[in-house]
């Protein structure tokens, strides 16, 4: 019979059970349910009537599912700050000692605890990812294992594009997972062309068990300050259906002078939890606002030295605002015991406005200027279906899965400028009066379609599992089709047109040597649309030549990896250690001619550690060693060369300790190490190493039964200046100059 998972919490529920059954609840057991769901069964006494026994269960729970999976979320490793593992793309979750690939899941806990506010605090945490920034504007960026991810092409919930483009809340995540490597199988392709070094998917919030009321209020030094409300509730017979509201207002005058963050936000999650069907859904807003934003800065000629972190620099007439909204429904339904199936869409709506004067400066700190601004507004539809399928063939067993997605984006931008420019100081500027747009591309109060992007893909895979799933091998390939088109700004009218198709394989082992360790090997790839040809090109003197074959699309940029690797779980420490090559294509021009036949190669090394040791102290950090050189480039030039942005060396390690003898006190602290990285592809330009230190405490109490906790927390203690990161967007070189010391004060009161 079914296990009878919807039992309301700490109430005794008699159930009647066949006689034949009692042998298996003849001792304290949990019994884990197909929708995720966990029943304790502490004491179980059987009293003879008829021909059943009535059994009493002490206790159940409920474990609600972020994204409507059979199994539920992917339990917290000891000491809470991560999961045991996460979502792996198509193969759905699975414990990290299992899985041939490398990933952390940071959970909520963690989050709340070091008061992030956005996904590019949480990755604060790891060795394997720095931040840095769009385009030009200030869209959060992260690169991983040296290569770029854009914000708008993580995932949520496994669909791409339906978070806000430049800056996601953290009011809106359960967990962040960090998935390391290629993933163009599990995930499709990033439609926004990033995603080579790894990817990262968003799990929103659920319903838990108990009833859930919980207001924080935090401020930030200079008056920053934010309230946001997290209710929840389970409801309906054997609490099937969860509702959870997330509300938060952020707003103030940050760290750095006269920039003021604004930001709204709402989300509603809603789930199902069914004997065979469950559903789930989101709906969320968001409204973020930065005026006179503190910009990045493109060296000219030389890299001035970082200015004081809390000043700004910034004109008092540009600003950056964004408006979202998106929302997503997510079903699976058991057809048998052995076969699941899901279906998932999702829609985003969103509108960008930006006022923009972002400086060059050479080595002196003179900067130069110009005004430009931008609209733009993007529609999104995405979904995805598939089938898992658990069979025995003799001693073999099989996990099938067969999965097809779609994505289609429609992008409408426009966009004015006044290119005359005006000459500024870094560390002594001077605000000048905006000066008018004289350039004009499109209507900003009405901008035409400028581009669409449509990707389809359908994959397959097969996961054997061999000595009672000792071993495991999977192995699997994704069709997957790329269709990217572009528009006049003026007219609408089609300029170019790409449609390509390629087929991504992928290749895993992992093997469990006993309980503790787990050593592991992948092949797998990325794929990301090949570039465009301009109309001219740079040549080694500095002048330009116009290219012979204008407006030439590549096929896609297949990128190929591989890996080998070793974990480790100690029960209370758990970690991984992991060796790994990727190739990347990158477009050169030869004789004029704009054609493949570029390269950039990343090795690395990557330790990782998390866990709670000993009682009381937890750890979370690692190192990562990169070599990332351009081993093909035009005309040869920086053959060998270091990637911009990319230094060699990445460290980080977090620590909390429990203060003995006073009953909810504990002392955080994390140091983090990036060293130098080379602003150019020429390599004589660079910026140095830095190191920074955080400090925090946070004290949880009870006042009239309600949970209380005090968060404290000073980032950058030493007040440290420097420039955090270069790069970012492909082919450029913004220097990105880090925080200010901040302190950050937060209370959460449970009602």
């Amino acid at each position: 019979m079914p296990t009878p998972h919807f039992l309301r919490k700490n109430a005794l529920t008699s159930i009647w059970l066949p006689i034949g059954l009692i042998a298996s609840f003849s001792s304290p057991q949990v019994l884990s349910a197909q929708a995720g769901l966990e029943i304790p069964v502490e004491e179980a006494q059987a009293v003879g009537q008829g021909s059943g026994v009535v059994m009493e269960l002490e206790e159940t729970a409920i474990s609600a599912s972020a994204d409507a999976s059979r199994d539920g979320l992917v339990p917290e490793y000891e000491g809470g700050q991560v999961a045991r593992g996460g979502r792996v793309g198509i193969l759905g979750n699975k414990d990290y000692m299992e899985t041939p690939f490398t990933s952390t899941s940071y959970t909520h806990q963690l989050i709340q605890d070091q008061q992030a506010h956005s996904v590019a605090d949480i990755l604060q945490n790891d060795p394997s990812v720095r931040t840095a920034r769009g385009f030009g504007n200030f869209q959060e960026l992260y690169v991983v294992r040296g290569f770029p991810l854009y914000s708008d092409d993580i995932a949520y919930n496994g669909l791409y594009g339906l978070l806000p483009r430049q800056y996601v809340a953290a009011e809106f995540i359960e967990r962040v997972e960090v998935f390391r490597g290629a993933s163009a199988f599990l995930n499709g392709a990033a439609p926004g062309g990033t995603g080579i070094g790894g990817a990262i998917n968003i799990l929103p919030k659920r319903a838990p068990n108990e009833p859930l009321t919980r207001l924080t209020v935090g401020a930030e030094n200079r008056g920053f300050g934010t309230v946001s409300a997290d209710v929840a509730r389970r409801f309906g017979e054997g609490d099937r259906f969860g509702v959870r509201v997330n509300a938060a207002k952020r707003g103030g005058e940050t760290a750095v002078e006269d920039q003021d963050r604004n930001l709204d936000m709402f989300a509603l999650g809603l789930d199902y939890q069914g004997d065979r069907l469950r559903l789930s859904g989101d709906i969320g807003q968001q409204y973020h606002f930065i005026d006179t934003p503190q910009p990045s800065v493109t060296p000219r000629g030389g890299v001035p030295s970082p200015p004081d972190a809390d000043k700004n620099y910034g004109q008092s007439w540009t600003y950056s605002k964004e408006k979202q909204a998106f929302g997503t429904l997510r079903a699976e339904y058991d057809l048998t015991d052995a076969v699941t199936t899901w279906a998932a869409v999702g829609m985003r709506k969103g509108e960008e406005k930006n006022v923009l004067a972002n400086p060059s400066s050479d080595a002196a700190g003179v900067t130069r200027a110009n005004r430009f601004d931008n609209y733009r507004e993007d529609t999104v539809t995405t979904g995805e279906v598939g089938m898992r399928y658990n069979v025995r063939t003799g001693p073999v067993s099989h996990q099938w899965v067969v999965s097809g997605s779609m994505y289609d984006t429609k992008e409408r931008n426009a966009w004015a400028g006044n290119f005359g420019g005006f000459t500024d100081d870094l560390y002594n500027p001077v605000g000048f009066a905006k000066p008018d747009n004289v350039s004009f591309s499109g209507s900003l109060s009405d901008p035409k379609i400028v581009a669409r992007t449509h990707t389809q893909s359908l994959a397959i895979a097969d996961t054997l599992g061999f000595f009672d799933d000792q071993l495991q091998v999977t192995l699997g390939a994704r069709r997957q089709g790329l269709d990217v088109t572009g528009y006049n700004y003026e007219t609408g009218n089609k300029t170019s047109k790409y449609n390509r198709y390629e087929t991504t394989p992928v290749a895993g082992v992992v093997y469990q040597l006993d309980e503790r360790w787990s050593v592991y090997g992948n092949y797998i790839e990325g794929l990301t649309k090949g570039d465009t040809a301009g109309a001219t090109t740079t040549l080694p003197d500095g002048s330009t030549a116009p290219i012979l074959n204008p407006g030439a699309s590549l096929a896609p940029y297949v990128a190929k990896q591989t890996e080998l690797g070793l974990k480790y779980d100690g029960g209370g420490l758990g970690g991984s250690l992991a060796v790994f090559e990727t190739r990347k294509p990158v477009a050169i021009v030869d004789n004029l001619v704009f054609k493949d036949g570029g390269e950039q190669r990343n090795r690395g090394v990557e330790l990782s550690m998390f866990g709670e040791p000993t009682q009381g102290v937890r750890l979370l950090g690692g190192v990562t060693l990169l070599d990332a050189k351009l081993t093909k480039t035009q005309n040869g030039v920086d053959d060998g060369n270091r990637a911009i942005g990319v230094p060699k060396v990445q460290a980080n390690i977090g620590g909390e300790w429990d203060v003995p003898g006073v009953d909810g006190l504990t002392l955080t602290s994390r140091v983090i190490y990036t060293g130098r990285q080379y602003v150019n592809t020429a390599n004589t330009l660079d910026i140095p190493s830095w190191t920074r230190l955080d400090l925090g405490a946070r004290y949880g109490f009870k006042v009239d039964d309600k949970d209380v906790t005090l968060r404290a927390r000073l980032d950058n203690v030493a007040g440290r200046d420097y420039w955090a990161s270069t790069g970012g967007y492909p082919g450029q070189n913004y220097l990105v100059l880090g925080a200010p010391r901040t302190l950050s004060l937060s209370a959460s009161v449970d009602f």
